[in-house]
């Protein structure tokens, strides 16, 4: 029997992807720079605010401090729009209901801010998760396993007692990097293709699918 299950949260748990073009754009139109559209924007995100500013950004100003600068003025737009049309996808929150009622432990590690994260998960998922992991300084960001490690060791669950869930190709690699079952999500931002072939080892079209593989 599975002890916990370790969600992503972008794609995964929350479709954010609208609050996040919405945020960017916003910033970009501001200094003149091309938009782009919500379906470019899946292909942007999974790795972390600064990169998602990085892949945003025109070649020609890409340097670290107009990075720095486009990162700063997007964080604090987002703070205040990132529950404007964010909502979790159907069927998560009864999963989160049904995992506690089989006392499974649930935590999130994601890419995203934990500045950002935190507050979005604590609004949306009241008292649903053990553990929340955002990106923070001084820690590499997935598919690098450190947070997920470290998140086991917070829950006192061994590699072998846990799934992860995510949607992307990062995703799949930080299961198999913290040697941990993956699962690819079908509902979010990436193709199956993808995270086939970064390892998932199952593809779920449906949250409930998750209960299947507590065994």
């Amino acid at each position: 029997m599975k002890k916990a299950v370790i969600f992503d949260l972008d794609g995964t748990l929350l479709n954010t992807i609208d609050d996040l073009s919405d945020s960017v754009n916003f910033v970009l139109k501001k200094h003149k720079y091309p938009t782009f559209s919500i379906e470019e924007y899946k292909y942007k995100v999974g790795n972390g605010m600064r990169k998602l500013i990085e892949r945003s950004l025109p070649e020609t100003e890409q340097s670290e401090e107009k990075i720095e600068q486009i990162l700063a003025e997007f964080m604090a737009y987002y703070g205040e729009h990132k529950m404007d049309k964010t909502a979790p996808y159907d069927g998560i929150e009864q999963l989160l209901k049904t995992l506690k009622q089989k006392g499974i432990k649930t935590a999130v590690v994601t890419n995203k801010a934990h500045i950002s994260a935190k507050p979005l998960i604590d609004s949306v998922f009241k008292n649903l998760f053990d553990e929340v992991a955002g990106q923070k300084e001084g820690v590499p960001t997935k598919p690098d396993p450190t947070a997920v490690l470290a998140v086991m060791k917070e829950l006192k669950v061994k590699a072998d007692e846990c799934l992860y869930l995510g949607d992307s190709g990062v995703d799949m690699q930080t299961a198999r990097n913290a040697d941990v079952f993956g699962i690819g999500v079908l509902w979010g931002f990436r193709k199956a293709e993808e995270l086939k072939e970064n390892g998932a080892k199952v593809l779920i079209k449906e949250p409930q699918e998750v209960l299947e593989y507590l065994q």
